[in-house]
């Protein structure tokens, strides 16, 4: 297979738009505060997550979902300026071993995080930036020992981040975008347009000789829940295959998953939607492949997927999948389609945009720089180990040993 060369993303970073009185919204301006009841919120918070550059992993049906499903205690930071909601940061607060950490919802199934700010707040200066820091802690002080808002982009959509200033460490992880340029055409034109014609091809004849292929777009409820299972089972025995955990086992985990299949459509922005192929003919209803992909605006999101490779094996059901539901998004108005979180060869070779994340750590007492010297450790290992081929190659192969 030919891999496209990926590349950074090297958008521009540009200022957050100023508000027409711009004294209304200063940064420096803030008053922080800890809200426990979602519903006194609920307005402000879909205000803000209707803005395109926020992350759909702060959204309210995705942080109040997880809050349920985990039993989560929650702590979400408001960011107001007079009565007006400015941002939001919505934090879990989980024990562990060392003591207390405020994290943002979703943990591990988050690909892209950013918080929420109102597109008319200013960008803080040095100044600004090291009150609310201060701020921050103050407010969360006696709650938690750290802070951690990890996987964020430090731009973002052409935006700096507000609190790009605050980073403590690049995560080892990146993330893939590819953005949709209004047709298939233009939108392959991007990447190795010619192989990728040639592979598609190629895969929809050696599924029509086996009987031929629905491409599922589920749209009634129980065919949604019905494909959703079908993935935890398919993705289980994968992982099992590899000797690898799977992360979607656990009885919660899966009803985070099944309760966002039920959060209300708002316009064409969607929480969770399922898509797959399904063989016909003789091998009628077998899944070949199987997507959950969410959406925000313009930006559609993979949040994971499998295949079975039991049969048509050589049509690489999971590349024709990603081209089908790459071409619907365009159909239906998307301008990205986004890869999520993880380097994996198949990311690279359909994405042209790679965005770097990092972490911000901000430890509140002497147990928080503990655990903050452990987070950094821990990264900084991950880091090494994913950029050897070799040691990730040994990882790999110690993880599948452990099971």
């Amino acid at each position: 297979m030919t891999i496209a060369a990926s590349q950074t993303s090297t958008d521009v970073a540009l200022p957050l738009p100023g508000p027409t009185d711009r004294a209304a919204l200063q940064f420096g301006d803030i008053r922080l505060a800890v809200v426990r009841d979602y519903s006194s919120i609920e307005t402000d918070w879909r205000r803000l997550e209707g803005r395109e550059w926020n992350s759909l992993n702060q959204g309210l049906d995705w942080c109040r979902t997880w809050a349920e499903t985990q039993k989560a205690d929650m702590a979400t930071v408001t960011g107001s300026i007079g009565s007006r909601v400015v941002l939001i940061l919505p934090f879990e607060i989980s024990r562990e071993r060392l003591g207390r950490v405020a994290r943002l919802p979703g943990g591990r199934f988050n690909n892209i995080n950013t918080g929420l700010f109102d597109e008319e707040l200013t960008q803080p200066n040095t100044e600004e930036l090291q009150r609310f820091k201060a701020s921050l802690a103050k407010t969360l002080h006696g709650l938690a020992d750290l802070i951690v808002i990890d996987e964020v982009p430090l731009q973002w959509k052409g935006i700096s981040h507000p609190l790009a200033a605050l980073a403590s460490i690049e995560n080892q992880n990146h993330s893939f975008q590819l953005p949709l340029l209004g047709t298939m055409e233009a939108t392959l034109s991007q990447v190795n347009a010619k192989t990728r014609r040639k592979k598609f091809r190629a895969q929809v004849r050696r599924l029509e000789a086996i009987g031929g292929f629905d491409y599922v777009v589920a749209t009634e409820a129980n065919e949604q829940h019905d494909l959703l299972d079908r993935f935890f089972v398919q993705k289980g025995t994968r992982l099992k295959a590899f000797g690898l955990p799977d992360v979607f086992a656990p009885q919660e985990t899966q009803a985070f998953l099944h309760r966002l299949l039920d959060a209300p459509e708002r316009g064409t922005d969607r929480a969770l939607a399922m898509h797959a192929i399904r063989l016909k003919g003789e091998h009628e209803g077998h899944l070949a492949a199987i997507t959950g992909l969410s959406r925000q605006g313009g930006h559609v999101l993979c949040q994971f997927s499998s295949i079975d490779e039991s049969i048509g094996a050589d049509a690489s059901p999971g590349e024709l999948l990603f081209w089908l539901v790459i071409e619907n998004s365009i159909e239906n108005g998307a301008g990205l389609f986004d890869f999520g979180i993880g380097d994996q060869p198949y990311k690279r070779s359909w994405c042209s945009q790679e965005t770097v994340l990092h972490d911000m750590l901000l430890p509140l007492t002497l147990k928080g720089s503990l655990l903050a010297f452990r987070h950094l450790a821990a990264t900084r290992a991950k880091t090494m180990i994913k950029r050897n081929p070799r040691l990730y190659t040994l990882a790999q192969s110690l993880r599948s040993k452990l099971g």
